[in-house]
């Protein structure tokens, strides 16, 4: 054949492949304000850079070839933010994104590739899951042999995007991302509300099932929600530019914006002096880090607990705090699990943790003991023993019980530091008070007595004077104490990497 005809054949291969599902499913699309999967690698990488793996790739079922452009799975290399990176977007026009035996290759290639070279992979997911009669029959489905296929070794960074009806492997790879964020409107899922419906005999809402509300807000897969496509990918390359590439790197450094020093010096005004007054601790982490730097996981769930992303003097920081405005700050289950996701975030990608505490406890009673709390309490403590990167810990108010230990006292923490407003004791001195002494508040001069002798021993000086507290500083102070004392805890001996001991950590748990 001429080399002119080959090159001709060539052309006409690759635009049936960028031509998708037609142009009938691209306008639908587009109606609906929903990128197509080339769009979404558009917006995801820099401009000019992206690099294509995989384009002429079919169903390897012979009559399926000339309508599978890319097997529905379009993936390869580009830059986000000047940095390399692996991504795949599954292609909805075409078989509904199913996965199949030569697109599932695709996905592996970019996964090792991402692994081998030390690059963030991102996954942006819309599938009806395993496709159909492909997978049928225990040549396909009985015939697998990867046993690692779904391990993770937190190598690189994974962050994954729910854009659509997300079942089977966009599912699995939702879950199993160090940062996932949700567009409302998108399910997530196991299997298809229909396919439950068959099998159950009962309908099936499909955000019941799994939509926005259950992935943020009760199973805590979901770490941000959105409106948009573009907002997702948005989101993913923001959380990408906290993290190092690949876990043998410090995460990048940033320029201080302007007038980052500023916030701290009005903290006070955000923390009432009554230790049963409630504030919103997010609001007093903003005023502490860079300006504008502040990115929260989880936000919608656990929320009597915050864990966010954030720079300090430039650095990327993980930021651990309990929420007064939340049932008290008060440490439930879900802020457990919270917890210990984001502590293996920050371990496995060289991350200094920096903890604010302000809470009375555990919440107890029924609800928390039938979700395994005591468990993931312990949990928490032995993540504590295996996180290996610097952890600072700061008292603002108050610290009760075990959770003392939890937020970093008792040795679990490099550096702990007080306020003057600082109290820690077993509990709070009223309930002290009415356990050991039988008192009550409706015996005023009993109960005020009883109380001071439960008070005794539990000043931010108690504190310092056992060197349990290393610290005991002006609350306005904390900025520059954080940022010198981080400096000083920096892991020089390994270029600021940790020994990655939570790295096979479950992602869901």
């Amino acid at each position: 054949m001429p080399f002119e005809d080959l090159l001709k054949e060539l052309a006409e291969r690759r635009q049936r492949a960028l031509a998708m599902g037609g142009p009938a499913k691209l306008a639908q699309r587009k109606a609906e304000g929903v990128l197509n999967a080339r769009e979404r690698l558009d917006r995801l990488f820099d401009a000019g850079t992206f690099i294509e793996t995989g384009m002429l790739a079919v169903s390897n079922r012979p009559e399926d070839r000339l309508t599978t452009p890319a097997d529905g799975k379009v993936g390869g290399f580009g830059r986000i933010n000047g940095r390399e990176a692996a991504a795949l977007a599954n292609d909805f026009t075409v078989k509904g994104a199913s996965s199949a035996n030569i697109n599932i290759k695709k996905l592996k290639h970019l996964k090792l590739a991402a692994k081998k070279r030390g690059i963030p992979m991102v996954f942006l997911g819309e599938s009806t899951g395993a496709r159909m009669p492909d997978v049928m029959g225990a040549s396909s489905i009985g015939s697998k042999d990867d046993p690692i296929e779904y391990q993770r070794m937190r190598e690189v960074p994974w962050a994954a995007a729910v854009l659509g009806h997300c079942y089977g492997s966009s599912a699995w790879y939702g879950s199993m991302s160090d940062f996932c964020v949700m567009r409302k409107g998108a399910i997530m899922a196991v299997s298809s509300p229909r396919l439950i419906s068959m099998a159950t005999g009962r309908d099936v809402d499909p955000e019941e099932l799994g939509g926005w509300r259950v992935h943020s807000e009760v199973s805590g897969l979901v770490d941000q929600v959105v409106d948009t496509d573009e907002q997702a990918i948005d989101a993913i390359k923001q959380f990408l530019s906290y993290l190092p590439s690949h876990h043998k790197e410090a995460p990048p450094v940033h320029p201080v914006p302007p007038g980052s020093d500023e916030a701290i010096k009005d903290v006070m005004k955000l923390v009432p002096e009554a230790s049963n007054q409630v504030y919103d601790m997010r609001k007093v982490i903003a005023s502490i880090v860079d300006k504008g730097s502040m990115f929260e996981m989880k936000a919608r769930f656990g929320k009597t607990l915050v864990a966010a992303l954030a720079r300090l003097d430039g650095r990327t920081i993980g930021v651990i705090a309990n929420n007064p405005l939340f049932k008290g700050g008060a440490i439930d289950a879900d802020a457990c699990q919270k917890v210990q996701s984001f502590m293996v975030l920050c371990d496995s990608f060289n991350i200094p943790i920096v903890m604010l505490v302000d809470q009375p406890g555990f919440l107890i009673g029924v609800e928390g003991e039938q979700k395994g709390v005591t468990g993931k309490v312990m949990n928490w403590l032995n993540a504590m023993t295996l996180c290996t990167v610097p952890k600072i810990s700061i008292i603002l108010r108050k610290s009760y019980g075990l959770a003392v230990s939890n937020m970093g006292a008792g040795g679990n923490a490099d550096e702990v530091c007080c306020w003057v407003t600082a109290e820690v004791s077993f509990m709070k001195p009223e309930f002290g008070a009415k356990v050991v002494f039988g008192a009550s508040p409706d015996e005023p001069e009993k109960f005020k007595e009883a109380v001071a002798k439960m008070n005794k021993g539990s000043t931010p000086y108690d504190m310092a004077a056992i060197y349990t507290a290393q610290n005991v500083i002006d609350p306005r102070d904390t900025r520059e104490y954080l940022k010198r004392t981080l400096e000083i805890h920096r892991l020089r001996l390994t270029n600021g990497v940790g020994e990655h001991l939570m790295r096979t950590w479950p992602t869901s748990y």
